[in-house]
């Protein structure tokens, strides 16, 4: 089923199989059933429709979002976002099950990606009802550097993923509900509420498995965290952070601030 997912180039399929595949599963768990998990090769990276064109970050333009077409490229951004991690939780799903792992890690997961085909869909929409849509913009072609970075290294992809990446979205996600509010577009504020009060539960299944593994191997949760992301993670931890939200997804403060203050020096 995964790797069905990742390898569907087209945007909506994509959504709409990782949907039904989601669904599934969670009938099956519903009836009390414990799926078999089995083994796939996922690719090292998922397939892409043609559009939107892939750019280096740098090249990306850069749009003020007080302009409709500023608007417009704020949420393409964010479908591309929402696009990326459906075949992230997948992948994470197939990738590495090599580690014998909970029924709930699987769960979580399959949840995670069911919501993020949701929010994927949610941001097509508000794009098409501002006659645009995905692919009509150029797009980030480093959102998958993590997961290639994190090929073999489960407890680096919960660190960087979910625990940075997705944490990183619980920060910016109430500034830019503002703007479409000063916009008044009910919408595109409707959709944005619920992908912020979701992507709380996926940092925070990102935290739990984290620290189950910690647990199991008896190491320090925040030693550990901080040389994951000091490992992988090529970018800076920059305030403001979203305390409150990242308190409720399991992130304490000691995680990340001592990281934004080395980006600092």
């Amino acid at each position: 089923m995964a790797v069905a997912v990742l390898t569907t180039a087209n945007g909506r399929e994509k959504a709409t199989l990782s949907r039904q595949y989601a669904a599934q599963w969670q009938a099956a768990r519903k009836e009390g059933q414990t799926p078999a998990i089995g083994s796939a090769t996922p690719p090292l990276r998922p397939s892409r429709p043609e559009k939107p064109e892939l750019l280096d970050p740098r090249d990306v333009p850069h749009r003020k979002p007080g302009s409709e077409a500023g608007r417009i490229a704020l949420l393409h951004a964010v479908a591309h976002i929402e696009l990326n991690a459906v075949d992230l939780h997948w992948d994470i799903i197939a990738r590495f099950t090599d580690t014998k792992l909970p029924m709930g890690f699987y769960d979580d997961w399959v949840k995670a990606a069911d919501e993020e085909s949701k929010h994927f869909n949610l941001m097509c929409d508000c794009l098409e009802s501002l006659g645009s849509h995905y692919g009509a913009l150029p797009a980030h072609a480093g959102m998958w550097r993590a997961a290639e970075d994190t090929v073999d290294d489960l407890m680096g992809r919960l660190a960087v993923v979910p625990m940075v990446l997705e944490a990183r979205g619980l920060d910016v996600t109430p500034g830019m509900i503002k703007i479409f509010k000063q916009a008044k577009l009910s919408q595109v504020i409707e959709a944005l509420e619920t992908i912020y009060a979701e992507e709380v539960h996926h940092v925070a299944y990102g935290s739990k498995w984290f620290h189950f593994l910690c647990g199991r191997h008896d190491l320090d949760p925040t030693g550990v965290f901080h040389d994951l992301v000091r490992k992988y993670f090529h970018g800076q931890l920059k305030p403001p952070f979203n305390e409150e939200k990242r308190a409720e997804a399991g992130i304490p403060p000691d995680f990340y601030w001592p990281l934004a203050a080395e980006a600092k020096v």
